[in-house]
């Protein structure tokens, strides 16, 4: 019997609720603004189209992976086992199926778009699929989800230009630490849990206090990097303003997270991050058009 298509709208809304796909406004805007700097502009819309379908690719791939590996702690967990796998909406091979599926549209937009975008393709996704692992034996696991994030600016720049300029590493380090920043804040919900399973988070090392107080200096070195690129790349005032809206957005979400009360983690995470991401891709995109910076 064939799905019908309440069935199929059914299956494709748990699908993209499994890959978070809403999630994708966090590294997406510092890729695109990476994609106007390796242009000075804007490049041809098929390049653009080929960034965003090798992004939107390697991101589910890696999200589905992570559900498929983190499926047994995601069941244990009363704030993640409502999720799809552990709820029994998708099976654990569908989302093998779709990490496959995924990985090989990633590998055919990096095939169109340049020689080093294909060779880098598989490095990419080791340490996209690396990174699920890494709860279970080391605290530096937020910062591996930081660098998973972090290459997208970097992956964007060389599929723009075919060569990787050692200056967008310094936003590559930014997208790092403002991740590896708020994974920490989101990761103290969960202290308890972490402690039962003996899972390597910086909450359940060094106690939701001091995690917080890792996340606002990850988020300090976040700024640093940033203005590190604003010297390095000649960019102009509105660049500079853009990291300077950046610092207060920040200086809220901190405001928004207490030891003591964690209620607002959410907001913190979701909201304020996407703010974030956003406003520095307007300054940014702003400054490349409007003040034409030679980079």
């Amino acid at each position: 019997m064939e799905p019908t298509m309440p069935t199929l709208w059914a299956e494709t809304r748990t699908t993209l609720e499994m890959i978070k796909w809403e999630h994708s406004i966090f590294a997406l805007p510092f890729a695109l603004t990476a994609v106007l700097l390796a242009a000075n502009g804007l490049p041809p819309w098929r390049t653009v189209a080929l960034i965003l379908a090798a992004m939107v690719a390697a991101r589910s791939s890696a999200m589905a992976f992570n559900r498929w590996a983190d499926a047994d702690l995601d069941a244990a967990n009363p704030r993640t086992s409502s999720r799809a796998i552990p709820a029994g909406m998708l099976s654990p091979r569908f989302a093998w199926c779709f990490t496959v599926g995924a990985s090989l549209l990633l590998f055919f937009a990096a095939y169109q778009l340049n020689p080093l975008c294909l060779r880098l393709a598989p490095l990419a996704l080791a340490v996209l699929f690396f990174y699920s692992y890494t709860k279970r034996f080391t605290t530096f696991s937020h910062l591996v989800l930081g660098l998973s994030l972090g290459i997208a600016p970097a992956a964007a720049w060389i599929a723009v230009r075919g060569s990787l300029d050692p200056r967008i590493l310094l936003l590559t380090a930014a997208v790092m630490f403002w991740t590896a920043g708020f994974d920490v804040i989101y990761s103290c919900q969960d202290y308890d849990f972490d402690r039962q399973e003996g899972l390597w988070s910086v909450p359940r090392v060094l106690g939701i206090a001091a995690a917080l107080r890792v996340a606002k200096l990850l988020h300090i070195s976040m700024v640093a990097c940033l203005l590190a690129l604003v010297y390095t790349l000649h960019v102009g005032a509105l660049a500079l303003a853009g990291v300077g809206a950046i610092v207060v957005l920040l200086i809220y979400e901190h405001n928004l997270v207490k030891p003591a009360d964690l209620s607002r983690v959410n907001a913190a995470f979701f909201t304020m991050n996407g703010y974030v991401s956003v406003l520095f891709f307007l300054f940014w995109a702003a400054d490349i058009f409007l003040l034409k910076p030679g980079v």
